[in-house]
């Protein structure tokens, strides 16, 4: 086999480094949630994140001051958490993401596992075939004849 044709290949860490100014998928996981939680009251607090997302309130205070280190969030020890125009950006696209993805596999007729294969998704997408996947969800909208033909297609291939 040419040699010169596995250049192209690397492993999944290779593929998976990001810039240093990008943020790490635990970091998406947790911006997002302050997004989701900071909707009604424009703000929220160490003890519902972390119940929120099922950590102990020390990690959560770890992520957050890392967060706000990067100035996407304001907090002050055991004060409440406000995100910044950058944060609720970001929050809200993070969030955005989420939804498509998830909406994309109850398409397909994922019904076992959807938040488990929609966390594993949405941090490894690139932006353009999320785009894409974007686009093909929203075909799929306006023409429901087809996404029901394909539902019909499934139940005779299972």
């Amino acid at each position: 086999m040419n040699r010169e044709f596995y250049t192209e290949f690397h492993t999944f860490r290779e593929y998976m480094k990001k810039d240093e100014d990008l943020l790490t998928a635990s970091m998406e996981d947790y911006l997002e949630m302050i997004f989701r939680l900071s909707g009604e009251t424009g703000f929220t607090r160490i003890n519902d994140l972390s119940a929120a997302l099922n950590v102990q309130p020390p990690s959560a205070t770890r992520m957050v001051q890392k967060l706000a280190e990067i100035g996407t969030l304001d907090y002050e020890k055991y004060g409440v958490i406000v995100l910044s125009q950058k944060g609720k950006k970001l929050g809200g696209a993070l969030l955005e993401r989420h939804q498509m993805v998830e909406e994309f596999l109850k398409m397909l007729g994922i019904t076992e596992d959807v938040l488990v294969e929609t966390e594993k998704i949405e941090h490894t997408i690139s932006r353009q075939t999320l785009r894409r996947l974007t686009d093909f969800v929203e075909f799929f909208k306006h023409r429901p004849e087809i996404l029901n033909e394909f539902k019909a297609f499934r139940k005779t291939i299972e």
